[in-house]
Parts: C-alpha cells; sequence; structure tokens
C-alpha cells in the first residue's frame, strides 16, 4: 500500500456514498445498499491493485458482488485485504436519519481480521484511555476510568449505545454512574470513531453489535490511537436477536470452531482486528453524521464530506469534494 492508493480508496467510498444518497428517504434500504456495493465494486475494479474482500456482503453462493473472498482491482500491484460496508445504516439511509455512511478499512494482505458474521461486544474510548479502560471491567469501572483520563465529570460523560433490548442491564447500570445515554438504532462504526475524536460529544461506546463492523472501527482507531477492543458473542440467549431464533449456542460454537476460531472467548485488542503494517479507514457520509455531513446534490455539482485516516503518515484528513456536472455553469464555494 501507498499513498496514491490511499486517493483511491477516498474515491470507493465517495461513489459508494453518491449511489447510495440518491435512494435516501424512499424506505428503500435494500436497493441503497446494492447501489453502493455496485458503485463501490466498479470503483475498486479500475485501481491498480490485487485486492481481496475478507469482510464484505457475505458468502459467495449470498452476495453476487463484494462476496467473502472475491478478487478486485486489476490484478497487478499491491496485494490489499478489504473490509467493506458499502451502505452502513442501510435503515438510517432508508429513513433519512443521521449516521449512515459508506465506510472501509484496508490493509496489506492478512491484515484484517476475517471476522464471522456474528456479534461481538465492543468497547471504544478516547486514546487517552486506551490500556487504562478494559472490556472485562464492568461499565461502572470503566466510566469511572474513564472521568479520570479525560478530566471530565461522570455526569457530562456521554455514552453511545445501540437501542437493543440485550442491553437493558447494561443501560441501567451506566445510568446508574450518572452518566448519559446517547441510544443509537444502527451504525456504531461511526460512533465508535467518534470516541477516538475531542469534540464530538461522545466519550465511549459500549455494547454488542455487528462483528465485521468491529473490525473497520478497530482499523480506525487503531490509527488514530485510540482504544477498542472486541470479543465475539456466540450465545443466542446473550444477542437477543430473532436473526439467531433458531440457533444454538452449541451450534454456534461448532462454527466458529469450524472457521478456526477456537478461543471463543479471546478479547481482540485493535491491534489484533487490525495487525497489518499499513491500515487505512475511509468513510464518506451518505447522510449527516457525527463526523461529517451526507451527500449534498446540487443543480452543477455533487458534494460529498468524508474521512480518511491512515497508518502510512499518521493522518487523519476530513475532506469535502465537488464532484462537477457535466455542463455545469454555477458552482458556489460552500
Amino acid at each position: 500500500m501507498d499513498r496514491t492508493l490511499v486517493q483511491e480508496i477516498l474515491e470507493v467510498v465517495e461513489q459508494a456514498a453518491i449511489a447510495s444518497a440518491q435512494l435516501t428517504g424512499l424506505g428503500q434500504k435494500d436497493e441503497a445498499d446494492a447501489a453502493a456495493v455496485e458503485a463501490m465494486r466498479k470503483r475498486m475494479g479500475s485501481i491498480q491493485m490485487q485486492g481481496r474482500i475478507v469482510i464484505g456482503e457475505g458468502e459467495r453462493d449470498e452476495a453476487p458482488m463484494l462476496y467473502i473472498g472475491e478478487e478486485v482491482g486489476s490484478g497487478t500491484g499491491p496485494g490489499v485485504d478489504f473490509a467493506v460496508d458499502p451502505c452502513e445504516g442501510t435503515n438510517l439511509c432508508a429513513n433519512s436519519q443521521r449516521g449512515s455512511m459508506a465506510v472501509l478499512a484496508a490493509s496489506d494482505r492478512g491484515g484484517l481480521f476475517n471476522a464471522p458474521d456474528f456479534y461481538m461486544n465492543k468497547l471504544a474510548a478516547p486514546p487517552a484511555a486506551k490500556g487504562k479502560v478494559d472490556i472485562r471491567k464492568t461499565p461502572t469501572e470503566n466510566i469511572k476510568l474513564l472521568s479520570d483520563c479525560l478530566g471530565i465529570a461522570i455526569s457530562d460523560l456521554t455514552i453511545v449505545v445501540m437501542d437493543r433490548a440485550r442491553h437493558k442491564n447494561l443501560v441501567s447500570e451506566i445510568r446508574s454512574t450518572g452518566a448519559r445515554i446517547q441510544p443509537i438504532s444502527d451504525g456504531d462504526v461511526q460512533a465508535a470513531i467518534a470516541c477516538g475524536f475531542e469534540g464530538t460529544g461522545t466519550h465511549c461506546l459500549m455494547g454488542i453489535g455487528a462483528a465485521p463492523e468491529g473490525v473497520i472501527s478497530a482499523a480506525a482507531m487503531r490509527a488514530l490511537g485510540g482504544h477498542f477492543q472486541g470479543q465475539l458473542v456466540y450465545d443466542p440467549a446473550i444477542a437477543q436477536t430473532s436473526e439467531w431464533a433458531d440457533y444454538t449456542k452449541e451450534g454456534n460454537i461448532k462454527r466458529l470452531n469450524e472457521m478456526g476460531i477456537t478461543d471463543i472467548d479471546k478479547i481482540y485488542e485493535a491491534n489484533e482486528l487490525a495487525s497489518g503494517e499499513n491500515v487505512v479507514f475511509a468513510g464518506s457520509g451518505i447522510t449527516d453524521g457525527l463526523l461529517f455531513d451526507g451527500v449534498k446534490f446540487e443543480k452543477d455539482c455533487t458534494r460529498t464530506s468524508s474521512l480518511v485516516i491512515s497508518t502510512l503518515d499518521q493522518t487523519a484528513r476530513f475532506t469535502n469534494t465537488v464532484h462537477i456536472k457535466d455542463g455545469a455553469q454555477s458552482i458556489s464555494l460552500k
């Protein structure tokens, strides 16, 4: 991987965001996702690289494009592994709600954990709390540590938690400390990354979300120097999701073992989920969110707002791009 490739990766998420944003608010989450997938794959195909999807839209028999194991790119150049979520927060996009974005993580070949399609208990926190908060501790302990590390009163801390029935006890415990809860319906990647930046009003992410998105969050937080830990969830009684209504704990453990995961209770650190020498995160807003604006369609141009975080040069670049339409006559500065 090199810096030229990073620019192309930015364009990959921009194109996916634009394609999906054309369906914002129409209630068509599957169509929005499909549009983003097609646009992302098309742009990837023009990059001089030997790309491989390690986290994507599903297994080959489940997804026609960007399936796990699919080769992308020209077939020549550097070997790059990708974890992609072309439309993170499909419901948010369909309902024109905040927080939907096109995201991916990229690394040298073999540098991203091939997370199974399971759930993951996650803990994200600012760089100042790295290595001090710990997912093994109770939420109360971590909130006290977070307060000390940041020099912020517990009553001024905001903890993001997915709005799910499985988090009822977690929410109760967090509120018992005096900290504030910010519930989100979908899209915990952006919430996790927001913990890495001061001034977002987001101080911590706790709770269970999708494991593949955990790898993307870990890549960004590793590049930022923030704290991220994840632990796979395999017990349907803990996940409490209708998708696992017919699954059993024993069956899920067997599935993990068949995937080569024998230490099923392992706590993964950010540098284990994103272990490559070079790691890049790229995200582009579909709708407005914590980190950047959504796509704006204007008469003579389309505007995108994006973020690229890279270990290649230790940068976090916020980018506003004006995509000029053919025959454009008047483009405003902002």
